[in-house]
């Protein structure tokens, strides 16, 4: 889902991700082509994601941002809202700790999305024709922050504390990636810490 016309990829320097999409799945636009990326198209375009979704999960967010406003208008269409806790002193947090005020699902691992979901989804469940088998997206679709934790973990579980010294990355924010990772089904948590599983 674009805020622009699908002739028209933004940022421009996205355009080979871009022609990747279209060739290999779906590119959706309610604007017509030719039509250029602006700022007032970007909440609009949002308010179709959250409505083709079950829930929206906030990972970083200010107090003024394109997040909370699709938090809003998750909440106004029935949506389930979740968010990740980071620290009181980063302020790409702050809108993150404001949802959870408001009421939305604290989130430290996936377990806490799927027990919200309930029933409705499962990463697969043997006999049951209705449920929903995730496929494991590629490792190309990472950032470059969440392949470093990748990389740094093994098939072993690793402590929070040995992962921060090996990335370098303050607790909340290696939490995060662990989080983005665990959802992907590329980690999981284990005694002792987590581990890689893809």
């Amino acid at each position: 889902m674009i805020g622009n016309g699908v002739d028209k990829p933004y940022p421009y320097r996205h355009r080979t991700l871009s022609e990747r999409i279209a060739g290999e799945g779906v590119i959706v636009s309610e604007y017509p082509p030719g039509t250029s990326a602006k700022a007032g198209h970007f909440p609009r375009r949002n308010r179709i994601i959250s409505g083709l979704s079950r829930g929206i999960l906030v990972v970083e967010a200010g107090l003024k941002s394109g997040s909370l406003i699709t938090a809003r208008l998750a909440l106004e269409q029935g949506r389930e809202v979740f968010a990740i806790p980071g620290s009181v002193h980063n302020p790409l947090a702050r809108g993150c700790h404001h949802l959870i005020r408001q009421g939305a699902k604290l989130v430290e691992t996936v377990d806490d999305i799927c027990e919200e979901l309930g029933g409705w989804w499962t990463s697969q469940n043997e006999g049951d024709s209705s449920s929903v088998i995730m496929k494991r997206p590629a490792t190309e679709g990472l950032d470059s922050r969440e392949i470093a934790v990748l990389e740094a973990l093994g098939y072993d579980p690793q402590s929070t504390d040995d992962l921060c010294s090996v990335t370098g990355l303050p607790a909340d924010q290696l939490m995060q990636s662990l989080l983005l990772l665990e959802l992907q089904g590329l980690v999981d948590s284990a005694p002792g810490g987590f581990q890689r599983i893809g």
